[in-house]
């Protein structure tokens, strides 16, 4: 990976990782905006668990994204030896 890359790479990253912050906010008034609808609805069955197990999975899914592991750039040689493998068939 040269340096152009990995700059838009490191950039790309970054960019994840302050959309997850502001993410992350809307889905915590999302979850105390249902809790706190329910509580003065009548307090039955606590339906905002479903809202907090799908905002828990999309937070997962994009913690992920932006704090996982790293992708690996293949390289040039692992590109030539699938290319191979295609032009063999």
């Amino acid at each position: 990976m040269d340096q152009e890359q990995a700059r838009k790479a490191a950039e790309d990253r970054l960019r994840q990782q302050a959309g997850f912050k502001r993410t992350i906010g809307g889905f915590l008034i999302t979850i105390v905006a249902s809790v706190v609808i329910w509580a003065l609805t009548g307090q039955g069955y606590f339906w905002p668990v479903w809202v907090v197990l799908g905002l828990g999975l999309a937070t997962a899914g994009m913690a992920w994204s932006a704090y996982g592991p790293r992708e690996k750039t293949p390289s040039q040689a692992e590109v030539e030896e699938e290319a191979r493998k295609f032009e063999d068939r």
